[in-house]
């Protein structure tokens, strides 16, 4: 009898244990994410010191499904990552359509500004949640509001508030600015000149580049001669390219630092970024990608892994629930950069302190003691509620 007492004790104990589980794998959720990836030819750079790499975006979403996956596993929760990678617009549309056709309704997109209006804008586009991990533009942000859209890659106005905290701090006011010709470097210029006059700076130069010289061989006659000015206290630079800054310091006429696109760079995201448990996000990237992770992989990992939260927490892939979840008090992003990230409920923009760096090394980390805000000081980089015309939640 009493073998017997434990034959059945042992059944009543294991039958307790796995119920639950079964429970849970009866009722298993599949979590469907689509992922597309278009970055148009830039044109010939001038210098490719620090060339992208190719797959920048789709490695940081592979391994936001990772850990995604390793919490669902405990939960009945599979998470299934279906990628392209196009080269036109029209392959993005199609894509999207194609995906979209299959079911998916959660999106991450590292496309172009008009491309991520195009799709939000598309009949049936509001019941999908789309997550932008690409487009910098600050027109998404403040006019050209996308319901259904929300933004992980910082906008340029959040970068460029970043480094005129740090300016502003160090009292380098009196600042020489340079700007390229494409579209990328007039669109983080005009943010820089917004951030000039938001934190006290003054430009007591602003020039474009127009030159088309090969600065490899040329950069110390060419340069000296273009930066002539009375004083100054920094260059700043706007090449997001790379066709001519990374020649600008120290051929400087002036002996002063280079900062902006070049020199020390406002970011999302850089491999010297090692503090608040970063150093373990680093080496599991690396694993994965056999490379460092950059600012794109950033976006698109915190893109996967704030649907992941929200998925933890409702055990739905609802896209409509999932975006609510987002925007409410319970959200909170464990993004490895010293704070909790949450969204801004006006424009979708995800919060989150700006790296400034150099190649080597972590200089400071935006926002900054003394820039103060009433509600959320990470609401001192970019643009605030009153200066936005979005209420997208």
């Amino acid at each position: 009898m009493p073998g017997c007492q434990h034959t059945r004790l042992l059944a009543l104990i294991l039958l307790l244990w796995f119920s639950p589980l079964a429970a849970l794998h009866a009722e298993s959720l599949e979590v469907r994410v689509g992922y597309i990836q278009w970055v148009p030819d830039t044109g010939p750079v001038l210098s490719n010191v620090l060339p992208e790499p190719a797959d920048a975006g789709l490695r940081g979403a592979e391994l936001g499904m990772a850990d995604n996956a390793t919490t669902g596993r405990f939960l009945g929760q599979s998470y299934l990552l279906d990628s392209r990678q196009v080269s036109s617009a029209d392959e993005v549309t199609a894509a999207f359509d194609e995906l979209r056709g299959q079911g998916i309704r959660l999106f991450v997109l590292r496309v172009p500004g008009p491309s991520l209006q195009a799709l939000a804008q598309r009949d049936g586009s509001d019941d999908l949640l789309l997550v932008n991990a690409g487009a910098k533009d600050d027109h998404l942000r403040t006019t050209s509001c996308l319901p259904g859209v929300i933004h992980t890659i910082p906008s340029f106005a959040m970068l460029t508030d970043a480094l005129g905290q740090w300016l502003n701090q160090r009292r380098w006011k009196q600042l020489f600015l340079i700007t390229g010709p494409t579209d990328d470097d007039l669109a983080w210029a005009s943010a820089f000149r917004r951030t000039a006059k938001r934190f006290g700076l003054k430009l007591v130069e602003d020039k474009p580049w127009t030159f088309d010289a090969d600065l490899r061989r040329t950069a110390a006659k060419e340069l000296p001669l273009f930066t002539q000015a009375d004083d100054y206290d920094a260059v700043v630079v706007a090449d997001v390219r790379g066709d001519f800054g990374e020649y600008v310091p120290f051929n400087t006429w002036l002996p002063r630092p280079v900062v902006g696109t070049q020199g020390m760079t406002p970011v999302a995201w850089h491999r010297v970024v090692e503090n608040w448990g970063a150093a373990q996000l680093q080496n599991r990237f690396r694993e994965l990608a056999d490379r460092d992770m950059t600012g794109e992989d950033y976006a698109a990992w915190a893109a996967v892994r704030s649907i992941g939260t929200a998925v933890t927490e409702l055990n739905s892939a609802s896209a409509s629930e999932i975006r609510s979840f987002l925007f409410s008090d319970q959200f909170q992003l464990a993004g490895f950069k010293g704070r909790k990230l949450t969204y801004r409920d006006w424009n979708g923009q995800l919060r989150q302190p700006i790296p400034l760096v150099h190649p080597r090394g972590l200089v400071a980390q935006a926002p900054f003691d003394g820039f103060l805000h009433p509600h959320n000081q990470m609401d001192t980089l970019g643009y605030d509620r009153p200066e936005s015309q979005c209420r997208v939640h």
